[in-house]
Parts: C-alpha cells; structure tokens; sequence
C-alpha cells in the first residue's frame, strides 16, 4: 500500500453532534476514548441522529476531563454537562438493539430540547464493556461498541473520497459537489492508499495498534446532510447506488473493531496485514 498514513482523527463525544479531531486518542476495546458515549433518546426510548434531525449536524460537542461533555449550538448558550452518577438506567432502543443508559441531568434534557424544539433525553453509556455487543453476525465473542452505528470505529480514505467526487462530478448532481469527508463522519482518515483499497482490508495496524475489519460500512441518509448548514442534497448516496451497491447496502468506509490496545496519531503508518 506504499506510504498511507493517518490524515485525521475525529471523536463525537455525543453521536450525531459535531466532534472534535485531536492530534492522538486513546483506542479503548469498544472504540475511541471518549466517542459516541451520550446520545439522545425520544420519549419511546428510541435513539435520535441526523436520521431523524439533520438540525444535529449543527450542534457540538466538546470532550471534558473526567467524561463530560461541552455543549453548543446556534442560539442557546454552552452548557456544560457531567457524567451521571450511577443511577437507574433508562431502557434504550438503538437501531433494534435493548441497551441501558443514564440519563444526564434535566437541564440536559432541557437544552437539547429546546434546540431540536421536540421532547428527547440526553443519555450516557456509563458501561461500554458490558452495555452493547458488537453484530453478533460479524462479531468476536466479547465485543462490544459503544453508540456509534455498529463497530467501534469508522475509517475512510482520502483515496476513495476523491473517486467518488469524480464520479459525482459525472451525474446530474454534479452541482452538489465535490463533497467534504465530514458528510461520513468517520473516526480516522487515511491518506496514501489507491482509491477503495479499504474494501478488502480484513486485518491492519494503525500506528502500534492493531485491527479487524469485518465489513465495509453501509451508508444511510445522513450522509447526504450538509454538516455546516443541515440541509439535505441527494449526494452521494444517488451516485453510492450507481456505483457502490453490494447486497442492497451502498458501500462507502471500513468498519474496524481493535485487537489491541494503544494510541493512535495523525501521520501514524497504516500498515495492511490480512
């Protein structure tokens, strides 16, 4: 694969919220330190993202010592959020899946409701090692995820965004483009690779650290959502269907879930082992 390095990192402290891209992370068993550990719930108990609120992708969230979370958004002031204490958890559903969560304090709730204006809980995985298992499908015994999508990380390639560009650029959508890598939210980005290499990646190291990839990531309707302005286009997911349909699910990233422990840094090698 020659010399493909780590581009970027990014952890979303709150999923569907905007993140941040630090130089280095922790990699923990269930993904990176600190990633996807709140997320929101309706009344039902049914996990919210930019599924079903594109609004999100104009909020943040900012990681604090200790496990909290930095709020922001357009018209409402910071609020600064700490980990629940242990406490009755809330039964969640979370894309089919019964998990347990703690809710934060009700001034959370309150705040992100009144920026979605509609009624939702902030909740926070207080257990990543026991709360949610990986798809036992394409799981290990013992893997879990925290609430990111299906796998505890996400990476994409700089490579792979480039030909999809080009392949945008070739349709009726074409005003559309190019598209910036956020649209995919993914956890690390990889530069020097050829384009959809990570296709057939099964086992690679990253830096000290090593993982499995047990299946590309099958893309939804938020990648279509504009994260600087939440409005909705067509791409890619028109030109995903043309070109990068595979068994029904429109292919673009490899999920990884990590073999070992270790840290992760920009301008790490990436190294194909299987």
């Amino acid at each position: 694969m020659g010399n493909a390095e780590v581009e970027s990192i990014h952890v979303h402290p709150v999923k569907a919220f905007r993140g941040v891209s630090p130089r280095e992370a922790v990699v923990e068993p269930w993904g990176l330190a600190g990633d996807r550990r709140w997320t929101l719930i309706d009344d039902g108990g049914k996990v919210v993202t930019q599924r079903e609120q594109p609004r999100l992708a104009l909020a943040a969230a900012e990681p604090l010592a200790g496990g909290g979370v930095r709020l922001s958004a357009p018209g409402l002031e910071p609020l600064t959020v700490e980990v629940p204490r242990p406490a009755e958890t809330v039964p969640m559903n979370v894309f089919g899946t019964k998990v347990e969560g703690v809710p934060a304090a009700a001034d959370a709730h309150a705040w992100c409701s009144a920026f979605l204006g509609a009624g939702v809980r902030l909740v926070h995985m207080d257990d990543p090692a026991t709360r949610r298992p990986v798809d036992p499908a394409y799981a290990l015994p013992g893997e879990t995820v925290s609430f990111a999508d299906g796998y505890p990380l996400l990476v994409t390639t700089l490579a792979s965004l480039d030909a999809l560009n080009s392949l945008i650029a070739e349709g009726p959508h074409a005003h559309e483009g190019p598209l910036p890598m956020n649209r995919f939210r993914p956890n690390v980005v990889v530069a020097g690779t050829e384009p959809w290499a990570e296709d057939h990646w099964t086992r690679i190291a990253i830096g000290e650290v090593v993982f499995r990839a047990p299946k590309p990531s099958g893309r939804c309707v938020v990648t279509t959502t504009d994260q600087t302005t939440a409005v909705r286009g067509r791409e890619p997911l028109h030109t995903l269907a043309r070109h990068r349909r595979r068994d029904g699910r429109l292919l673009f990233g490899q999920n990884l879930v990590p073999l070992s422990p270790g840290t992760v840094r920009v301008g790490d090698p990436v190294r194909v082992l299987a």
